[in-house]
């Protein structure tokens, strides 16, 4: 699933794609992936005229404002944008043609049609699902040492299932929560109430760097994520655990394992990060 680093590459490439161009027209190949408004044809009606002025991003979802409304999309597994020609064939697994007013199509493709879209009047947007229960983000002065550390203490989950939680932490997935918890050296399988308050903060640290580094190399090309250029995220060369099972921790040469912690793949150094400390 494309996280925070992805999404955001994705909204930077996007900008100079989309923004000021008008959407004429839309055709809709799956209906179900609309959830809000109800009515997919009024949903398309929306946003026919409307123009594209500005795209954020807010967690994991990718937010297109336009004149009147907000678009919120949310990429799930496998979803991806890419701007084209109108005279281009379509791709399979095309599921929204968005016409612009240059006859280039912003086009939506889903192989798992697992994606979902939202459109609400502007003001709106953090008041309803998808966004309204949002933690804040990793890089805002909201997201302290001091609240990580009294949401962790609240719950008894296990520290990844914790911080893989929307609510606490926006943006965040499985890679970026096993790198971070990679570079803070907690396992995975510690329960969230019991990591010290130095330990909060090495953590905190973690979660911002990891984040940070990967924004900068445009994200991690896990299966089939590729920016809406075609360009591959580059961060996956730097990934210490995740997806590197049975090959050679980089700092002390344990073989890395994989495990599930809450129903997902999770990789760990046994040596660098103690279960029981």
């Amino acid at each position: 699933m494309p996280e925070l680093p992805e999404v955001e590459t994705i909204k930077k490439t996007l900008e100079y794609m989309v923004i000021g161009k008008t959407i004429k027209n839309v055709s809709l190949y799956w209906p179900k992936m609309i959830k809000h408004p109800d009515d997919s044809e009024e949903f398309i009606n929306l946003i026919k005229g409307q123009t594209i002025n500005r795209l954020d991003r807010r967690g994991k979802f990718l937010l297109f404002y336009l004149d009147t409304h907000v678009l919120i999309s949310h990429l799930r597994m496998e979803g991806k944008y890419g701007v084209f020609s109108s005279e281009t064939p379509l791709a399979k697994h095309t599921h929204v043609r968005f016409l612009l007013d240059d006859e280039q199509e912003l086009r939506y493709q889903d192989v798992r049609k697992f994606g979902t879209l939202h459109l609400y009047n502007i003001g709106e947007e953090f008041s309803n699902p998808p966004l309204e229960q949002l933690g804040p983000e990793p890089f805002e002065e909201g997201f302290s040492i001091q609240y990580l550390h009294t949401k962790l203490r609240r719950t008894n989950r296990h520290i990844k299932t914790a911080l893989l939680d929307q609510t606490i932490l926006a943006g965040l997935g499985n890679i970026y929560v096993d790198e971070a918890l990679f570079r803070a050296a907690i396992h995975p399988l510690r329960i969230a109430s019991g990591i010290s308050e130095k330990e909060v903060r090495s953590l905190h640290r973690s979660i911002q760097q990891t984040l940070r580094e990967a924004v900068d190399q445009g994200g991690t090309t896990i299966r089939s994520y590729v920016n809406t250029q075609g360009q591959i995220g580059m961060f996956q060369q730097q990934l210490n655990v995740y997806g590197r099972e049975e090959e050679s921790c980089k700092i002390c040469s344990t073989p890395i394992t994989k495990m599930k912690v809450g129903g997902r793949g999770t990789h760990v150094c046994l040596t660098c990060q103690k279960e029981n400390v």
